[in-house]
């Protein structure tokens, strides 16, 4: 491909070199450059990262055959050596571009999606897919969880994955013959332009928290906020949460067009006649809409939140002409691993998996499960190690508020001692009157609550997911706690 063709759309200036170039490789990612890279002209992009920046590896990359660099910033050591050079005020944004035109613009031949919000990304896109394959659409999906493309399921190890990746992604989908993709966005991808390079066919926002505020993710919440706002200047329609306290600042200079949807009275598409149901430990909600669509739904999962990641989907999906049965057919079956995720342990007692892993997401989850009148609601959930210490004080003070029984364990300890992880959860919790237990050991915590469930309890282990690991040390260990479960079952 010419240089020429990867650079459309691009302010650059070339101060060094021809752009009368082919070329048939994009990278940029120095540690992926090998010998099937001998022979051939390629093109190396200078990404600045969290702990090292490309531009340092730039001589090298000419040592080992690169026949352009896109840069931010000047590298003199490679003036004088047969290579192009092409300067850009942002490489991250480049890339995006550069992926997209190496690719052949894959996203044109699809219809896009892009969900972004603090909370309720991963359901939607699950509701979204499963809402539009029971149409007939052909979907793809990108998420936090995984990425599915046809039969196949990939890894994810980013909400959102680097722009290349994101292109090859799409060309792929295109070559297995699908439609649509469905895709979550987080607040890094938009701050780091990994969507750039196309344009959303649908730009969605689920709601907005305080939340990756830190070392890493956003400097603060204006920072966060700003970011997801980036999605409604890069979409054609936007669909966005009416009932949400900061919908008007995210969707503030958009350049698309607005349906909102919610509970409330303003909403183009709105729920009414919220009922919880609670069918022998299987929790849901059922609920009418009205608006943009009308119909009698139920969801088979609990809490108002399910109610606006069904209206989420089904806002989407009316925009497809997907018929009124084939909405209420997926939302009755949709289910998302990790994601108040139901496992059959008894028939006196509920057991669920949820990835809540901070304060805010926790306090959801409890206050949601208290609606439905437990017996008693037992939490089992520990921290990431390496990560903010407020964040577990939090944790264990909403546990200790509401839940009935908390038993205390390992997460992802990482490179800290699991104990001392423990201590700050109880540091929390001892500001409450809340019973707690200490377990170590995941596995013996969830034999505890499971040897100790009565009748009509409900118990949550939060925190893990859909994660099929754990980190120890710098290593990851297998850990799925629905193997965890079933173990635990067959001992009984």
């Amino acid at each position: 491909m010419n240089l020429t063709t990867l650079l459309e759309g691009l302010s650059y200036e070339c101060v060094q070199g021809t752009l009368d170039i082919s070329v048939e490789k994009v990278v940029y990612d120095s540690r992926t450059v090998d010998e099937t890279h001998e022979g051939t002209d390629w093109l190396f992009v200078c990404i600045k990262g969290l702990n090292s920046d490309g531009h340092s590896y730039a001589t090298q990359m000419v040592s080992k055959g690169a026949r352009v660099l896109v840069v931010s910033r000047p590298v003199p050591e490679v003036i004088g050596k047969e290579v192009t050079v092409i300067q850009v005020s942002d490489t991250r944004y480049a890339l995006a571009f550069i992926s997209a035109a190496y690719f052949g613009h894959p996203a044109n031949r699809l219809t896009t999606i892009g969900i972004t919000g603090t909370k309720g990304k991963t359901t939607s896109t699950y509701l979204v897919k499963s809402i539009l394959e029971n149409a007939g659409c052909k979907v793809g999906l990108i998420g936090t969880i995984e990425v599915i493309i046809g039969d196949t399921h990939l890894p994810a190890y980013n909400t959102t994955p680097e722009s290349y990746l994101l292109q090859e992604y799409f060309a792929r989908m295109v070559e297995a013959g699908l439609d649509t993709v469905v895709m979550e966005v987080s607040s890094q991808a938009l701050m780091l332009h990994r969507t750039q390079g196309f344009v959303f066919d649908y730009g969605i926002f689920t709601n907005l928290a305080q939340d990756h505020i830190g070392h890493g993710e956003h400097e603060n919440f204006e920072e966060y906020l700003g970011c997801k706002r980036l999605l409604f200047r890069q979409c054609r329609i936007g669909i966005v949460n009416g009932d949400d306290e900061y919908v008007n600042q995210v969707t503030q200079g958009h350049t698309c067009e607005l349906k909102t949807f919610g509970l409330s009275e303003g909403c183009m598409l709105r729920a009414e006649n919220l009922t919880l149901v609670n069918n022998g430990g299987s929790l849901g909600v059922s609920f009418e809409t009205k608006g943009l669509t009308e119909l009698e739904a139920q969801v088979a999962t609990p809490g108002k939140f399910s109610v606006y990641n069904a209206l989420t989907a089904i806002a989407i999906c009316q925009n497809f002409g997907v018929s009124e049965d084939a909405v209420i057919k997926a939302l009755r079956c949709a289910k998302v691993k990790g994601r108040i995720e139901p496992v059959e342990v008894s028939d006196k007692f509920t057991l669920l998996i949820d990835y809540a892993h901070n304060a805010m997401s926790l306090k959801s989850l409890l206050t949601t499960l208290k609606e439905y009148q437990p017996n008693r609601l037992i939490c089992v959930f520990g921290c990431g190690g390496n990560r903010s210490r407020q964040r577990r004080f939090e944790m264990g003070e909403v546990s200790g508020q509401l839940a009935d029984l908390t038993i205390i364990t390992s997460d992802n300890p990482r490179f800290e001692e699991p104990m001392d992880i423990i201590g700050d959860i109880k540091t929390g919790i001892e500001k409450t009157d809340g019973e707690y237990v200490e377990i170590p050991d995941r596995r013996e915590a969830i034999a505890y609550a499971i040897a100790h469930g009565q009748p009509g309890d409900i118990i949550v282990l939060a925190g893990k997911g859909h994660e099929d690991y754990q980190e120890i040390k710098g290593v990851k260990y297998p850990m799925d706690e629905r193997d965890l479960i079933r173990d635990i079952l067959a001992e009984i």
